[in-house]
């Protein structure tokens, strides 16, 4: 039986599974959509339930129609979602996605807490309303009993990883997107946190 890789990406409109050889060869390939929510103008939101049941469906008619075994899991996807998780890893609300533009206050309050200046030289980013840090800022501004839930924040894909794995894991990348990572040391801003008065 022929090892296969298989590739996951969770797009904003859908997500394609495609199984390939380690030549490089396609040998299976699948698509499935979902919708997005935009319950006010400039809002943006998807339910993370319709990522897993569209994962769950291109993952199973990949594996039918490719000849093999897949033994790799790769996954990509939309950057800069929101999806507020509780203790039990149960989401809260619907997902806040990265063209959301709900949180220019936050942004607002997020510079002048941080300093625009320091905010670019911890972060490398401006303070921008498709980032994480806004989001959850605007959920502990406009919906506290929902903030007071939260355990943990995940982007999109890493919550498909997190139902894949059982493992909270995201990539350098997608961390630095958050306006929470501190590019030097490749770890979660103590400062940052701090200052917007989040937990670690």
């Amino acid at each position: 039986m022929t090892d296969l890789l298989c590739g996951l990406d969770l797009g904003t409109t859908g997500v394609r599974a495609l199984a390939v050889t380690p030549e490089g060869a396609v040998v299976g390939e699948a698509g499935a959509s979902y919708s997005v929510l935009t319950p006010r103008p400039g809002w943006t939101e998807q339910r993370p339930e319709d990522w897993l049941e569209a994962s769950r469906s291109v993952l199973s008619r990949v594996a039918r129609e490719a000849a093999g075994e897949i033994v790799a899991l790769g996954l990509t996807g939309q950057m800069h979602g929101s999806v507020f998780l509780d203790g039990s890893d149960e989401v809260i609300r619907p997902a806040l996605l990265w063209n959301d533009q709900r949180t220019h206050r936050q942004c607002e309050a997020l510079t002048e807490r941080v300093g625009a200046r320091r905010l670019l030289e911890i972060t490398g980013n401006p303070a921008l309303t498709g980032f994480q840090a806004p989001k959850i800022l605007w959920l502990r501004d406009e919906e506290p009993e929902a903030y007071g839930r939260v355990s943990s924040v995940l982007l999109p894909k890493d919550y498909v990883r997190l139902w894949l794995t059982g493992e909270r894991l995201t990539d350098a990348s997608d961390a630095s997107g958050t306006l929470l990572l501190d590019l030097a040391s490749r770890d979660w801003s103590a400062e940052v946190l701090e200052r917007l008065e989040l937990p670690a």
